[in-house]
């Protein structure tokens, strides 16, 4: 399937919550009654609309760091994407950089650039296997929870960190038409429309649609062209039948485009960039590259949900098809000279079943049992040839060459082609089963998981070379094979719940997690770089060997947390705390090649050890006022790491950050009016840092703060709201790496401000 020029974002979403973790029966939220909720935490836990499968309902009881955001809290704090909710969380940040394959989550020290997560993330229950597809527009979310800590028992692979669980809105907790839109800075548009409608008391139908747009921040002073333009759009259509309480079908197809342009890297060398002839090409601080970027994919998902409540259990199978389809197109030299260009065509089909058993809890009593069987089945097709230009083979080539040989090779043309194509496939399965007894006031749970995980990769690879080195002329050749691994894992947990009463809670837990191992495609270009030169007698990498160059191993971790859930009994404050050590198993780092080499590379550290606190408090001095602090502290480092010439035990684990913070407060002003019942006045700041930018701790961003503030004028079937972001226009760095040794950075994004208009009928 061909991408147009359109955008995509994809579908259904996944954010999380301005609040500490709370769970209250309640009536429909705010947004779609049509009165205002100050208080986050309220979400819709009514019969019809309970499909948290797997944890339960009661968040708030269970022994782990969760964060629970409803509809209205959502929509009134204007989370549209995954990463606008970063900083919310503690210690759970999304840095805003590079285009929406980037994705990376950090999560208490723990994350990587590329390949597997360490969060995971499921929409309507359905599992998202690509960390690729993770970055799209979220509206019409009816919650969203973010659990933090290993979730590996229950969601399996890549949750070491934490599991994102989004479900969206059902025609079976409101019924009429929605409507947004919203203009802001850099002439960024978003337009939604929904209509939700109950055809008869046992089957719901809802479609929803967006549509956004950007011209991006920031300028590639090369063309004077704008880089992180964006455009997008997606679809979702549910369907969902309900028998009483017995049978429920659901059905949920999702959609999404979207197009990229350009990635705001500016150079960051302390010397200008010259090129051969000693002309300045480049400064510190610019953007100015010569070959386009791009970015482009088109998702579509299917979930089917079928859930049985029997006398005494309940069934569930959830079956998905996910398909992705993107093309990125990469100026790897981030320069005005010609060094290389890379281009990645990806299709990819997964497919995965879920079956869930478990006791169902009809009158008290003093165990409960949860039983599951997982199986997915992934096939990617890639191809991504690198293309070296005239100064990439001068300088990453015939110098080399010349250098450890003394021969100066002559190439016919000053293009070199590096062609590679990929198979990779994978299947795995799973079982799992969690048991929990209630002893009083105490809940004893003890869970494990066998998970067993095969992954293959065929490679063609080929070099267009015409060359002469000596007495030698080397022609095109080619590097073919195939590499496969398997991967076998124990997941177990133990928690412990001590309900001191209906509003506290102190808990305690042990688990292990763990993040899948793979294959780092984007080195073959390296590799064949590395062939070429053996072909001219240069063996400038000793020992060289495929599989450990391209195979990465999977990382593994064990938890230990202490925790508490918190509120006074009048509900005027509202705490959720937690301890934690985590000991970290071949930690996998994303790293670039050190010299004048290409492409970037997953890694694994020996040993990593973190360890940190956080906090999040939800306080309601008077009424109409709520004020929202969340603190998170991370002390991540190696304990065993030998790269290379360098060790770096005892450094910080690059691109986690040591410290997240946020706070918001918020008056509602009762109007009353006929045209106008309230007007909300909300301010607040986010902050994160230290950052560190590389494995030796040279490079590093300071702790930076960004202000916010929010007028909202709403009634039953409207609301308008006023916002900046940013407002103090703070200038920091969210990414910093070196390749082919030079410097590059990208800045965050300047002060925003916009509008948005909300309707529902």
């Amino acid at each position: 399937m061909k991408i147009s020029t359109s955008a995509i974002l994809p579908l259904t979403a996944a954010l999380f919550a301005l609040c500490p973790t709370a769970l209250v029966k309640a009536a429909p939220p705010a947004a779609l009654s049509g009165k205002e909720e100050l208080v986050d935490t309220v979400i819709i836990v009514d019969d019809i609309q309970v499909t948290a499968i797997k944890q339960g309902s009661a968040m708030r009881n269970r022994p782990l760091s969760v964060t629970v955001l409803n509809a209205d809290a959502i929509e009134r704090h204007r989370i549209t994407s995954l990463k606008e909710a970063s900083l919310t969380v503690p210690n759970f940040y999304i840095p805003d950089y590079g285009s929406k394959m980037t994705s990376s989550i950090y999560v208490r020290g723990l994350g990587a650039r590329i390949d597997q997560p360490v969060v995971g993330m499921n929409i309507d229950n359905m599992p998202v296997m690509n960390k690729d597809a993770y970055d799209f527009d979220l509206f019409d979310i009816d919650r969203m929870e973010i659990l933090r800590g290993p979730q590996s028992t229950l969601y399996g692979r890549n949750t070491m960190g934490g599991v994102i669980n989004i479900y969206t809105l059902s025609p079976f907790t409101f019924e009429g038409v929605r409507a947004g839109a919203e203009y802001a800075s850099a002439n960024s548009m978003k337009f939604r429309a929904s209509a939700y409608k109950r055809l008869t008391d046992e089957l719901g139908i809802s479609a929803a649609a967006n549509y956004s747009q950007s011209d991006g921040f920031f300028r590639n002073l090369f063309d004077n062209s704008r880089c992180g333009a964006e455009r997008g759009g997606s679809g979702r259509l549910k369907l969902q039948w309900r028998h009483g309480d017995a049978l429920h079908l659901d059905n949920a197809f999702s959609f999404s485009l979207s197009a990229q342009n350009g990635y705001p890297y500016a150079f960051a060398g302390d010397t200008p960039l010259s090129d051969s002839n000693g002309n300045q090409v480049i400064s510190k601080g610019e953007i100015r590259y010569n070959d386009p970027c791009s970015y482009d994919r088109t998702s579509i998902n299917d979930a089917l949900t079928l859930r049985h409540n029997g006398r005494g259990y309940s069934l569930a199978a959830i079956t998905a098809w996910q398909y992705l389809d993107d093309e990125m197109n990469l100026d790897q030299d981030f320069t005005p000279l010609s060094y290389f260009t890379l281009t990645q065509r990806r299709t990819e089909h997964i497919v995965s079943e879920d079956f869930i058993i478990r006791s169902r809890k009809e009158q008290p009593r003093i165990y409960d049992w949860l039983c599951g069987a997982f199986g997915f089945v992934k096939h990617t097709s890639m191809h991504a040839p690198v293309l070296f230009k005239e100064t990439g083979i001068d300088e990453l080539i015939v110098k080399n060459a010349a250098q450890y040989s003394g021969i100066t090779p002559v190439f016919a043309s000053d293009e070199l082609l590096f062609d590679s194509r990929f198979k990779m496939q994978s299947f795995g399965a799973a079982l799992y089963h969690e048991s929990t007894v209630h002893i009083g006031p105490v809940d004893l749970s003890a869970g494990i998981r066998f998970d067993y995980e095969h992954a293959r990769l065929r490679y063609n690879c080929a070099a267009d070379v015409d060359c002469t080195f000596g007495q030698t002329h080397i022609t095109p050749f080619e590097n073919n094979g195939k590499l496969k691994k398997n991967f076998f894992e124990v997941l177990p947990k133990v928690t412990a719940v001590w309900r001191i009463d209906a509003r506290n809670s102190l808990y305690v837990s042990a688990s292990k997690g763990y993040k899948a191992g793979g294959f780092n495609t984007q080195m073959f270009s390296e590799v064949l770089q590395t062939l070429l030169m053996e072909k001219m007698g240069v063996y400038w990498q000793r020992n060289f060997d495929i599989d450990k160059v391209v195979a990465y191993k999977p990382e593994s971790s064990w938890n230990f947390e202490l925790g508490t859930h918190a509120a006074t009994a009048d509900g005027i404050l509202r705490v959720d705390a937690s301890l934690f050590y985590i000991d970290c198993r071949n930690q996998q780092l994303t790293v670039f090649p050190e010299g004048q080499t290409t492409g970037r590379m997953m890694t694994n550290a020996g040993k990593s050890r973190s360890f940190g606190a956080e906090f999040s408090a939800l306080v309601l001095p008077f009424e109409n006022f709520s004020v929202f602090l969340s603190y998170g502290y991370t002390n991540a480092r190696f304990v065993e790491f030998v790269s290379g010439k360098s060790d770096y035990a005892g450094k910080y684990v690059p691109y986690a950050p040591q410290h997240t913070a946020a706070i918001r407060a918020e008056y509602a002003l009762k109007v009353n009016a006929k045209w106008l019942e309230q007007i909300t006045f909300g301010a607040g700041g986010k902050g994160v840092g230290r950052i560190w930018w590389n494995e030796d701790n040279t490079l590093s961003q300071p702790f930076y703060a960004q202000l916010e503030a929010s007028i909202r004028l709403s009634q039953q079937h409207w609301s308008l709201e006023l916002w900046g972001r940013n407002l103090t226009d703070t200038r920091f760095d969210v990414f910093r790496f070196a390749s082919i040794s030079h410097d590059f950075l990208q800045r965050g994004k300047p002060r925003i401000m916009g509008v948005t208009l909300g309707l529902s009928f």
